[in-house]
């Protein structure tokens, strides 16, 4: 366990085995590193794996107004140069994903390879209005509220109840003046960059997707075959991505269901 130092702010990280290539894992929002444990283990048996908690959460360190996906990127960029690392696999979840894409489109020459799971595009439009509604949203229902009812539905029927629990009680753990300039970034970053940032891939791509969102807004687990909005764009950037769907579990297949996540992680691997 280790921290790096970035213009005062602490990023806590932890590497552990050795090998090529060095697979990064980046965890979603009001997340933190232990959510990779299961990968981390595994992989490390024949692969550097490395983990962090991006800033703002866990034990990484934070300042006013500095969490936007930019800013994570550029910490995941940070830390693979201070490690030296070879060009990487990163591995994102969630938000994880627009980081990952994020340090991919500013940092190419760092990156190998990309893993996106249970990614999702939030907006579209013009970035400081889509910027400004979910800032509101927010704030008119009350952080605490808001993002209990956003964790609570990344789960189905029938998930984990004991992991349902820590994973919500740990996002209200997040400060709201974290958690809300955040995820208004967020949404931003996807109404003004997610196209883009597909379009500059040129490196082997996989999705591995486990839910999507209906039109009542109730998360849904995904079926062999299922497409989705999401889906359909990335195709539509990246013809040759793989795609691979978990089904039966809720928002978090690395924790829900983590054999067959390290089956098609090892699989996409030995393929690249």
């Amino acid at each position: 366990m280790s921290y790096l130092e970035i213009n005062g702010i602490r990023l806590f990280y932890e590497c552990k085995g050795a090998g090529s290539p060095p697979l990064v894992f980046v965890h979603g929002f009001a997340c933190g590193h232990e959510d990779w444990r299961h990968q981390t283990e595994h992989f490390s048996k024949d692969n550097l794996a490395v983990a962090c908690d991006l800033r703002g959460h866990g034990q990484s360190g934070t300042g006013p107004g500095e969490c936007t996906i930019e800013t994570l990127s550029g910490d995941i960029g940070h830390l693979l140069k201070s490690l030296n690392l070879p060009p990487a696999v990163l591995i994102g979840h969630s938000m994880g994903c627009r980081v990952v894409l994020q340090t991919y489109n500013v940092m190419p020459e760092l990156v190998s390879g990309l893993i996106l799971i249970d990614g999702s595009r939030l907006a579209t439009g013009n970035r400081p209005e889509v910027e400004k509604k979910a800032w509101q949203t927010m704030q008119n229902t009350g952080y605490t509220d808001w993002a209990r009812r956003a964790f609570d539905n990344m789960f189905i029927k029938g998930s984990d109840a004991s992991l349902r629990a820590s994973i919500i009680k740990r996002a209200l753990a997040l400060p709201e003046q974290v958690g809300i300039p955040l995820f208004a970034s967020l949404c931003g970053w996807d109404a003004e960059k997610m196209d883009s940032a597909l379009a500059q891939i040129r490196v082997p791509l996989l999705l591995i997707q486990s839910t999507t969102v209906d039109e009542n807004m109730e998360r849904v687990s995904l079926q062999p075959g299922d497409t989705t909005p999401w889906l359909k764009l990335v195709r539509s950037y990246v013809p040759g991505a793989q795609i691979e769907i978990v089904s039966g579990i809720g928002h978090f297949p690395m924790l829900e269901t983590p054999a067959a996540v390290n089956q098609r992680l090892a699989s996409f691997l030995a393929s690249s």
